[in-house]
């Protein structure tokens, strides 16, 4: 009996597996189920079957050697519902992005995703309790993010036993209660429990956090806040006694007791011993300060993981004490190198006073904004995945030839810091902003001020800046590689600022793919090749999204050019006139305007041998008149 069964067992065992089989999906038509359980998809038009989400590059999809391993769907307007199940039949999914969307109610079923690192969910309208054990299974979490949401209720007590969480950041919700201490053995390095309702003392394990982490929970007490948790002792409780001593009592003389005496320089002694311990902890507190408030330039472990937009914890050059040599630059403070000091010396030691103020990040990196003590501004750009060029010594040269380059129409870096997990680069702060926010973030006076005079101006620097960057790195593939609006910067007078560029060299090729703006031409798309005309192209197209003020939807990786098509259209039916913006189209202007829109149509052309090279397309720039 014992003999014939186990055949059974093997039947019914393959007959499971094959069921199984039968009924799992690849993970492109899991992220096309997902896809389907969203609202307003437009934005994944990219995602479409019969096509490969890694070898076809769709929107938002992160891969690694071949595999999902992400998706970040931040900024895409997204709502609906999130089909965790979908999400569940992708292996390696490791890291989740859908930051800044619409999705609402109760937290997705993501604790099914037990291999999950990094969850970021910040700014949508998800509501409700979570409960206590929800993260319980969900070990391998790092990053965890769920900010500006309307969860309420307690916070969950798993989240304290996550062994490897290193970043929670909860604020901006409605989290109630007493704050669960940490369990976990290794330390978490940001954190931000701000704007909630939670109350009860701080636990031990979070005192070492800065007071801003606590901030806005106004029944919260204990380090690091300045309310301590006292407790009022009642005095009345206390049994009377027979009366006082005569020893207590006042002498015929008028003098105090001796007991009484002692008593009263007791309690002296402990009052000043008080103030004392809270000088030298307000002299501490603000040393601390002094070194924390440029605690946005923490290193973090990125390998597989999305950086959200707001990193915390302590300046990783605030840890880094070593001296690095200069190699040939003028390297001031701990490990910063000044490469063009046109702007005056500044050292680490500058950044790590200044407060730092978070400006955005992009696919190569984040932005801070920070005034240093010789009176300038400037803006460190943290840039990950930029190892192509292996050693510090050739990394150095390559910032050297940036930090000498002297053009009206070129920002050049001043400094840089390097790690080989990130590197720091440091620029001036241009206060105008950039092209991208005047022409289409801020409808008023900034928008007022792009007449046709002013954007004929800021065409032909752009077209200035490009020539002198395919002079100076003529060699590169690239040699800009990354030119869009959101990288042209406004000086007071309108004078445009190239930044970003001829980093193609030094940014790891997958991560160049997907951040830089040359890679989203017709000849990669179609044939996985650039070259120096892919610059030419997003010259076109820079032309068209100033004379049109209209945002090409090719900056949001979503497989159209909509300004694009409408243009070539509307030039080869003669209207011309009909694409030019209204705000600058009555002027007596109009025909050089129809012939700098045919200038850039004709750098878009999408085979690259029927484009200008870039002299070419400058000479004809330089012809248009106001």
């Amino acid at each position: 009996m014992i003999t014939a069964a186990v055949p059974v067992r093997l039947l019914i065992i393959i007959v499971l597996s094959l069921f199984t089989l039968t009924f799992s999906i690849t993970e492109n038509e899991a992220l096309l189920k997902l896809k389907d359980s969203f609202l307003s998809t437009g934005v994944l038009d990219s995602w479409v079957p019969h096509t490969n989400a890694c070898k076809d590059k769709w929107a938002g999809v992160v891969c690694s050697k071949g595999a999902v391993s992400g998706i970040n769907l931040r900024d895409m307007a997204i709502g609906g519902v999130i089909d965790v199940d979908a999400l569940n039949e992708i292996s390696g999914l490791r890291t989740i992005g859908f930051q800044n969307n619409s999705f609402s109610g109760r937290i997705p079923d993501f604790n099914k995703l037990g291999a999950l690192k990094a969850l970021f969910l910040s700014k949508n309208q998800f509501s409700g309790d979570i409960s206590s054990e929800f993260f319980s299974r969900m070990t391998s979490m790092k990053k965890l993010w769920l900010d500006n949401n309307k969860f309420t209720g307690k916070i969950p007590d798993s989240v304290t036993k996550l062994p490897n969480l290193i970043e929670l950041h909860l604020e901006g919700n409605q989290f109630s209660g007493p704050i669960p201490a940490l369990k976990q053995t290794t330390a978490i390095t940001s954190l931000d429990l701000s704007y909630n309702k939670l109350e009860g003392e701080i636990p031990e394990s979070f005192s070492r956090f800065p007071a801003d982490s606590f901030r806005a929970n106004d029944k919260l007490c204990g380090k690091p806040l300045n309310n301590n948790c006292t407790t009022k002792v009642n005095h009345s409780s206390t049994p009377e006694g027979p009366g006082p001593l005569p020893s207590e009592q006042a002498n015929s003389s008028g003098e105090v007791g001796t007991d009484e005496k002692s008593h009263k320089l007791v309690v002296a002694a402990v009052m000043l011993a008080f103030l004392i311990f809270f000088m030298v902890m307000f002299v501490l507190y603000a040393r601390y300060k002094e070194r924390d408030d440029f605690r946005v330039l923490e290193k973090e472990d990125l390998k597989d993981e999305m950086e959200p937009r707001v990193p915390g914890g302590e300046s990783t050059m605030g840890k880094r004490g070593s001296k690095s040599s200069n190699r040939g630059g003028k390297s001031i403070g701990t490990d910063l190198v000044m490469i063009n000091d046109e702007k005056g010396p500044f050292g680490s030691s500058d950044l790590m006073r200044a407060a730092a103020e978070v400006l955005g990040s992009s696919g190569l990196g984040s932005s801070y904004k920070a005034a240093v003590d010789n009176g300038l501004t400037v803006v460190v750009k943290r840039m990950g995945e930029m190892n192509r060029i292996g050693s510090r010594d050739d990394f150095h040269a390559e910032m050297e030839r940036l930090g000498a380059l002297k053009h009206p129409n070129i920002l050049t870096p001043l400094a840089y810091h390097y790690r080989r997990e990130d590197k720091l680069i440091i620029s001036e702060y241009i206060p105008k902003g950039s092209l991208l926010y005047l022409l289409h973030g801020d409808r008023g006076i900034g928008h007022a001020e792009l007449n046709w005079p002013t954007r004929l101006k800021i065409i032909k620097g752009i077209a200035s800046g490009m020539g002198f960057i395919h002079s100076e790195f003529a060699s590169y593939e690239l040699p800009h590689g990354n030119l869009k609006s959101s990288n042209v910067l406004l000086n007071e007078n309108y004078q445009p600022l190239l930044t970003d560029y001829a980093f193609h060299p030094l940014i790891n090729r997958h991560i160049a793919t997907q951040a830089l703006f040359a890679y989203r031409t017709p000849e990669y798309i179609e044939k996985q090749q650039v070259c120096p005309k892919s610059d030419v192209y997003c010259v076109g197209i820079i032309i068209l999204e100033i004379l049109t003020g209209k945002l090409p939807s090719l900056y949001r990786n979503n497989g159209k050019t909509d300004v694009l098509d409408w243009a070539r259209l509307a030039i080869s039916q003669g209207r011309e006139i009909d694409l030019i913006d209204p705000d600058i189209a009555s002027t007596s202007s109009l025909g050089m305007m129809a012939r700098l829109l045919q200038i850039g149509a004709a750098c878009t052309e999408s085979k690259p041998e029927h484009r200008p090279d870039i002299g070419e397309a400058i000479r004809k720039i330089e012809e248009v008149q106001v």
